[in-house]
């Protein structure tokens, strides 16, 4: 599976904010840090918030803040606010005419994104924070 670039902007974006939950952090901090446009960082931001994984606060000392739940908020929760996971139809034969080798991979691939969405169900934001911390330098990038 692999993550579109505004998937990984949330979720860089979620865990730099729940890691210091009581501060107002600018989004041209976090474009700073990751290299993106603060255009671009502006959009994911927006579905974040209106979410309700964060908070926007215009203004002097403004930014945004993480105000969900660490404990539960998952991986999955944002992943599924900017991926589609519905079925990718693929060019092949119909059903019937498929070949052992088409329904052998179409198996072995759905397993493997099956397994991916579990895994992302299964981590938190705090345990993305305890994983973080054991880091070097255990500040996130």
């Amino acid at each position: 599976m692999r993550l579109q670039v505004n998937t990984t902007l949330a979720l860089y974006s979620v865990i730099e904010f729940a890691s210091q939950p009581d501060r107002h952090i600018p989004a041209a901090e976090i474009a700073q840090k990751y290299e993106v446009s603060p255009h671009h960082l502006a959009k994911v931001l927006a579905e974040l918030a209106h979410a309700g994984i964060v908070e926007s606060v215009r203004g002097v000392g403004g930014g945004y803040r993480f105000v969900a739940n660490a404990r539960r908020l998952t991986l999955m929760d944002v992943i599924q606010l900017f991926e589609d996971f519905s079925p990718v139809a693929t060019p092949k034969r119909d059903a019937a005419s498929a070949g052992a080798v088409d329904r052998a991979l179409d198996s072995v691939l759905s397993e493997i994104d099956e397994t991916a969405k579990a895994t992302f169900r299964s981590i938190t934001l705090a345990t993305m924070l305890h994983l973080v911390a054991r880091q070097p330098g255990g500040d996130g990038g």
